[in-house]
């Protein structure tokens, strides 16, 4: 059985195989429900966690880096210049977890059925998508709150939503590739996440490191995103580091392409080592 399976997956072309993506179609929908309800089922608080975790997390840079710190919020209050880039952080860190675990997490479906593996850490993603949502009502409630309204620039949230996704997924399959054969690699996930928070400028604008080293730090592909959310949220008192941004969405494009390439190349082994 799974020599024939085995068979079948290495017969297919490229083309073949994402034709098979649309044609799985709703088992992409029916994995992304699934995982929406295990995440929120008999839950005590149920979705109201995805709206306490980064608000508390605001709360508590707002403290150190605004209060005690003092670092420069750029004209606007300082816990919604954090919140701002709460948002698309979270999402990030949420799908690079969610997409890394899953093949993990569906080792029964994946030993025993022939699909294009590729649905499975896409559609890990949605949950994150929920939590992102839901976490920005508390956005529109702060930008009313302070007097801020949106500008046209708030319709680049979705190109840049997308750019983030792309980062997760990029890297997100290159692990869960990965943790398929070590296991251990699901112990750094939390690592790269704690890490990415702080070398990130969620806390603080990246407008403090100094004009030489912008370009530099860029390299840090969240960078980018995070930078491109407050422009768009913020108004016009925010400036974009254009340079940066570029350099930022084309190592995106460069993982997510390698990221699709490596999983691709060790798809067809997943059944077996799993």
């Amino acid at each position: 059985m799974k020599q024939k399976e085995l068979i079948i997956e290495a017969g297919r072309t490229e083309g073949q195989y994402w034709k098979d993506i649309w044609d799985y179609r709703e088992l992409f929908y029916f994995l992304a429900w699934r995982d929406i309800l295990v995440r929120y089922k008999q839950t005590t608080i149920g979705f109201a966690w995805a709206v306490l975790r980064p608000f508390l997390t605001m709360i508590v840079f707002t403290v150190v880096f605004g209060k005690l710190a003092k670092l420069p919020s750029e004209g606007v209050p300082y816990s919604l210049l954090v919140f701002a880039a709460m948002l698309p952080w979270q999402f990030f860190s949420n799908s690079l977890t969610e997409c890394s675990n899953s093949l993990i997490d569906n080792t029964n479906l994946i030993s025993k059925v022939y699909f294009p593996r590729l649905i499975i850490p896409t559609s890990a993603v949605i949950v994150s998508l929920v939590d992102f949502l839901l976490s920005g009502t508390i956005l529109l409630g702060m930008m009313v709150w302070y007097d801020i309204w949106p500008t046209w620039r708030f319709i680049a949230l979705l190109p840049l939503t997308m750019i983030a996704f792309a980062a997760a997924m990029g890297s997100g399959l290159i692990i869960s590739a990965l943790n398929v054969k070590y296991r251990d690699f699901r112990y750094v996930i939390p690592f790269i996440v704690q890490f990415g928070l702080y070398i990130s400028p969620v806390g603080f604008s990246s407008g403090i490191v100094p004009e030489k080293w912008r370009l530099l730090y860029s390299l840090n592909p969240m960078v980018g995103v995070i930078d491109g959310y407050r422009w768009a949220i913020l108004g016009k008192d925010i400036s974009l580091f254009m340079p940066g941004f570029i350099l930022s969405v084309i190592l995106v494009t460069v993982l997510l392409v390698a990221g699709i390439r490596f999983f691709r190349a060790t798809e067809k082994t997943f059944a077996d080592i799993i």
